[in-house]
């Protein structure tokens, strides 16, 4: 169940002692909340197939390698500690870009470069109008942190 919740999130954290699997096959089930749609974008298909079929454990190290997990800490207050400090700092960002740069990075997953420049260009538009991008130009101007109200 760990590895189907973290495979849906967009930036995973674990300690340096986790130890993660699809532990289904192991059980005589088959992963059947999206991890196997999710993993393989995820590690790539080898990788995936590996966890899937075997239902062994990969050390947290071998995460990081593979690109399951963005950051290893070192027990879980660090874990803890850092998560927070990234949630603020993602939250000190413009919503609207956040959201839009989530958006594109979705659609492009499995599209041609030309056609994500297509969807990034109809997002940004949707930007610009926005109190955000009048914020950020003004706090930049007045040399100050933007104070964003995501609208």
């Amino acid at each position: 169940a760990g590895l189907d919740l973290a495979s849906a999130c967009d930036i995973r954290l674990a300690t340096e002692d986790a130890k993660i699997s699809l532990r289904e096959a192991g059980v005589a089930f088959i992963a059947d909340v999206g991890s196997l749609q999710r993993v393989p974008l995820i590690v790539g298909q080898g990788i995936a197939r590996e966890l899937a079929f075997t239902a062994g454990f990969i050390t947290a190290t071998r995460a990081k390698e593979v690109n399951l997990v963005n950051h290893l800490y070192k027990d879980r207050e660090e874990l803890i500690e850092e998560a927070r400090n990234m949630a603020l700092e993602i939250a000190s960002n413009a919503p609207l870009a956040v959201q839009g740069a989530k958006q594109v990075l979705n659609y492009c997953r499995n599209k041609s470069i030309e056609d994500g420049l297509e969807y990034v260009a109809a997002r940004s538009a949707m930007i610009v109008p926005s109190e955000e991008l009048a914020e950020a130009a003004t706090a930049f101007t007045e040399k100050r942190k933007p104070r964003f109200k995501g609208n």
